[in-house]
């Protein structure tokens, strides 16, 4: 990828990390219950499946993979290290937070799982789509 693209997605994630530190203030989702997050980190799940899929869709089939990990990269890495800051140094709840804040945690993980399964997904729904003379790719 290009520095550009690096850049690009640097700052979106920067930006979607500050959306929801805002919409989860003043406890930075503290103030709901386990129930509630748990419903909150799946509801979320879905926008973030199809938005991922139909980024990585228009991504030529030989660097999919190579993108999609990179977006992992940018949407756990970064973020991580911005919920230490607030939660660990800012809240001082130090390493703590990776249990306190488990509902922050999971989303250090789900992309590195997420992103490769939606690359298999589109790799596999491309191979399956007629050319216009009516033949499959295979």
């Amino acid at each position: 990828m290009r520095i550009r693209h690096h850049v690009r997605l640097w700052a979106l994630a920067t930006l979607v990390w500050a959306g929801f530190l805002l919409a989860g203030l003043p406890g930075y989702y503290q103030q709901y219950s386990a129930r509630f997050m748990v419903g909150f980190d799946l509801l979320v799940l879905l926008p973030i499946s199809v938005v991922l899929y139909f980024v990585l869709k228009r991504v030529p089939l030989g660097r999919r993979m190579s993108v999609a990990l990179w977006i992992a990269f940018y949407f756990t890495v970064p973020l991580a290290a911005y919920d230490y800051l607030y939660c660990g140094l800012v809240l001082d709840r130090g390493i703590g937070f990776l249990w306190e804040f488990w509902y922050l945690t999971v989303y250090y993980v789900i992309p590195w799982l997420l992103a490769p399964a939606i690359v298999l997904l589109a790799n596999r729904i491309a191979k399956d789509q007629p050319l216009a003379g009516g033949a499959i790719l295979r």
